[in-house]
């Protein structure tokens, strides 16, 4: 990693409170940086917000937590991106594409004059053009076997090619050619063969995983992109300061324009701190230290909320957004675990939850019961409730523990859940259903709290057997849900990372009934097929999902062009500040 010296932190932090505004008089400053652009729009400004966890790697190909995401999303840039608004697929660096009439063959035209940033890795230090040979190389790099590449699977069994070069780079070669299935026809035009046709490859595409970086980063750098990057997107990465924060510049040479011929992006750049403690957060936010602040902490709802739905005075004068997510919250068992493999304690655990209760009481209603499967209720034509989980049942909680050979709880072992440190309402709901397995099963569960680096490793080197988690969407298709599950993922053996199916559950049923799904092309009769694997999985008990989210976030009212959507997907290309006096206007109207 490259590490600025503490004074250049300093005077760069400066430069931003200057710019971006950190207090109520900084935000006159804010106002003087504005400058006026065709429509009615606004240049200027640093977009603050913060996060509670700390990232664990910006390496396109080892980012699989929301935070390294969010940030590593204004940085690079592939073939397509998701519309902020409606998560639709768009054009990014492919400026058209061409699918076959059998949807196995994709052939990508590449926007000329793109070109990477700036960045000493390259010889003269000015980034050059982006060409199909660049995907090429990043997405061959995506088919390897690699520690440090956790996004094989998006190629996986998919591409033509992209198992036998995986194979063989894990013997130590590499084929010449690459990736069969993957090639470039000249500089701008890239052609990827499947193997089948698959219904959302092009939301895969949209992934970090299918960034684009150059070979000479690579080279360069190796392993500190885990902390440094040189993408194509609308933000540069200037500085880390490890738990404190990261900043992000704007990149003066992208490529794109809004319909006014604004040059993009909008804002002078990006702050993103790292506060743990959430009420701490909601300060620095009220005070106006932060622009944005994601979930609201859920012992304070009632002081912010009314029963309307209405911001309550003191917060009237913010924006507020409010979305159900595509997202779900769940606890996991390691199927290959001398007490969690036995799937009568899994059903007991279950059948114990009250999850009602725990929306109720615990969220302050930031949320929905999750009494079907994996997949939330975030889709809106997804056959959802055709999907039977678990509702509180104390008495079939009990049948099913003694079922597992310990009646009345007698002879379980002492057992821990894990969980991740950086959320209070995570703490707050173990130590709920803490209670609630203590008081149906008379079991005893401990809580260990542990780092979100240690926390993913010990899950995925299945060094724990129970272990909380939450999903968010990558892509707006159950698919990027149910894949958590299909036995593809797991290696064979239990030294080896699993990076997707950490529970280790292998059904050939489930297999059989998700291959169906992602097989089908029609949408509807595609969901159907997805509801019977969710259904499979439900009956074996591989989760304990809790509950789906429903989030509110609180915005600066001067924040403009910031939508948000059911994923939390976030691109600050198109965000923009308006003056004080002109967000007032509109607030009194």
């Amino acid at each position: 990693m490259r590490y600025i010296n503490y004074l250049l932190i300093l005077i760069f932090s400066f430069s931003l409170v200057s710019c971006g505004g950190s207090s109520s008089s900084s935000r006159k400053n804010d106002d003087g940086q504005l400058s006026k652009l065709n429509g009615n729009r606004y240049q200027g400004g640093v977009f603050r917000f913060n996060e509670t966890e700390y990232f664990r790697s910006l390496y396109p190909l080892n980012i699989t937590e929301v935070v390294g995401h969010r940030i590593a999303n204004q940085i690079y840039e592939g073939l397509v991106i998701f519309d902020q608004d409606n998560l639709d697929i768009i054009p990014a660096l492919a400026e058209s594409w061409e699918v076959s009439n059998d949807a196995t063959l994709y052939t990508f035209k590449i926007r000329k004059g793109v070109r990477f940033h700036d960045d000493k890795c390259f010889d003269d230090g000015k980034g050059r053009e982006v060409t199909a040979h660049d995907f090429k190389y990043c997405f061959d790099r995506t088919c390897e076997a690699d520690v440090n590449n956790q996004g094989f699977w998006i190629f996986k069994d998919l591409v033509k090619g992209a198992n036998a070069y995986n194979k063989e780079t894990a013997k130590g070669n590499k084929p010449e050619g690459g990736v069969s299935g993957i090639r470039v026809i000249d500089d701008y035009t890239l052609q990827v063969e499947l193997e089948r046709p698959f219904a959302v490859f092009l939301s895969r595409l949209a992934l970090t995983f299918a960034y684009v970086y150059p070979k000479e980063a690579v080279e360069e750098y190796g392993m500190e992109l885990r902390d440094y990057a040189v993408g194509t997107g609308p933000f540069k990465l200037k500085i880390v300061s490890p738990d404190i924060s990261v900043v992000l510049i704007k990149n003066e040479n992208y490529w794109g324009t809004d319909d006014a011929e604004n040059a993009l992006p909008y804002l002078d750049g990006i702050k993103v701190t790292f506060i743990k403690e959430e009420k701490v957060e909601l300060l620095d936010f009220k005070q106006g230290n932060l622009d944005l602040k994601y979930r609201l902490p859920l012992e304070l709802i009632t002081e912010i909320i009314d029963l309307e739905g209405n911001l309550k005075p003191g917060y009237d004068k913010f924006t507020l957004q409010e979305a159900v997510e595509m997202s779900v919250q769940y606890y996991g068992f390691l199927m290959p675990h001398e007490v969690f493999g036995n799937i009568d304690v899994r059903k007991a655990f279950n059948y114990a939850l009250d999850r009602q209760k725990i929306v109720d009481y615990t969220l302050k209603g930031q949320g929905i019961p999750a009494y079907h499967g994996i997949v939330p209720a975030a889709f809106d034509s997804y056959p959802f409730d055709k999907v039977e989980g678990y509702k509180y049942d104390p008495s079939k909680a009990r049948a099913h523990l003694a079922k597992a050979g310990y009646p009345d709880g007698v002879g379980f072992p002492p057992s821990v859940l894990q969980i991740n440190s950086g959320g209070g309402r995570n703490e707050q709901i173990a130590e709920a259903i803490q209670k609630m397995l203590q008081e149906t099963l008379n079991i005893d569960i401990s809580i260990n709290q542990v780092v979100w680096a240690q926390h993913t490793e010990t899950v995925e080197t299945a060094k724990v057997g129970f272990w909380r988690l939450g999903w968010v969407a990558d892509y707006p298709d159950p698919e990027n849900f149910l894949n958590l599950l299909y036995s593809i993922h797991v290696p064979e053996s239990l030294k080896d990372k699993a990076y997707i199916n950490s529970f280790r559950y292998v059904s050939p049923a489930y297999d059989k009934a998700f291959e169906e799904a992602i097989r089908t092309l029609d949408k509807a009769e595609r969901y159907e097929k997805y509801a019977e694997a969710d259904q499979i999985a439900m009956k074996d008990a591989v989760i304990l999902p809790i509950y789906y989210s429903k989030n509110n976030r609180l915005l600066n009212p001067r924040v403009r062009n910031f939508p948000q959507n059911p994923m939390e997907y976030r691109n600050f290309r198109d965000v923009y500040f308006v003056p004080e006096d002109e967000a007032d206007a509109i607030a009194k109207k």
